[in-house]
């Protein structure tokens, strides 16, 4: 019996949820969300960099020539760094963040929720064309869409708890990272539900991998302007260099284990 493309889809993105649960287990603490954030930082550059940007490559590149192939992914993976710069300044700084959970203006649980804040944007974004590109895969070739599913679940895992573990901290309340981890999922069958009702007639192959680019040129800056720097400042370092090692590392296993 065939699996249904919203089904695959759906189970694809809470496998994020999982990823959330995973945080229940553990104590938020300042040196978790130091790891936590290198690993976030190294998920979402080894999932951009190794997985995300190869494919577009070897897409356009049917098309294009090398130079306008590689100009035109460049372009798109740049306008996505921009898109999220604008988006960080558009967020609360970190005193008004502090200020707005509570009267001691707490500045690490500041840290955390405006790092839990642009992580879970970027993310969605990421998790959006996850969504369609699932879909689309499943409903020419269930085969596929098997396979498809399988690969993004266990890319979602590590990236559900990049998100919960800030949420964690800032909220004080695992409950509330879980949570966190879960919603960032939904977008992927959401993703899919828009696109087959509304969308459809927009998503070629050609703009689902250059949505994919952008969303990559969003995550690559996230991790370079948010996550590392304060994964890696003096404090927990070393708890953000392990964190953002095994992210890396996490992510090639599971790109190389499901191509």
């Amino acid at each position: 019996m065939q699996t249904s493309p919203l089904v695959l889809t759906t189970l694809a993105g809470l496998s994020t949820g999982l990823g959330g649960l995973l945080a229940v287990l553990c104590t938020p603490t300042e040196g978790l969300l130091a790891a936590s954030a290198g690993f976030a930082g190294g998920v979402m550059l080894t999932a951009s960099l190794a997985d995300l940007m190869p494919e577009a490559l070897a897409f356009y590149g049917g098309y294009l020539s090398p130079l306008a192939c590689g100009g035109a992914v460049v372009s798109l993976l740049a306008l996505g760094m921009v898109a999220a710069g604008l988006l960080g300044r558009l967020l609360p700084d970190e005193a008004a963040l502090a200020a707005r959970l509570d009267s001691a203006a707490d500045p690490a649980r500041a840290a955390a929720l405006r790092t839990a804040l642009v992580t879970g944007a970027a993310l969605l974004l990421h998790n959006f064309p996850e969504g369609v590109l699932t879909f689309f895969a499943g409903t020419a070739d269930p085969a596929l869409g098997l396979r498809t599913a399988a690969a993004i679940a266990l890319h979602n895992i590590p990236e559900g708890l990049a998100v919960a573990v800030p949420f964690a901290y800032a909220a004080r309340s695992r409950t509330v990272g879980a949570a966190a981890a879960l919603v960032s999922g939904l977008a992927e069958p959401l993703g899919a539900v828009l696109a087959w009702l509304a969308l459809r007639q927009l998503f070629t192959q050609g703009f689902l991998n250059g949505t994919v680019v952008l969303a990559a040129g969003v995550m690559v800056w996230v991790a370079l302007a948010q996550l590392l720097p304060g994964a890696f400042a003096p404090r927990h370092r070393t708890a953000g260099i392990l964190g953002a090692s095994s992210g890396c590392l996490l992510m090639l296993l599971g790109i190389a284990a499901l191509p």
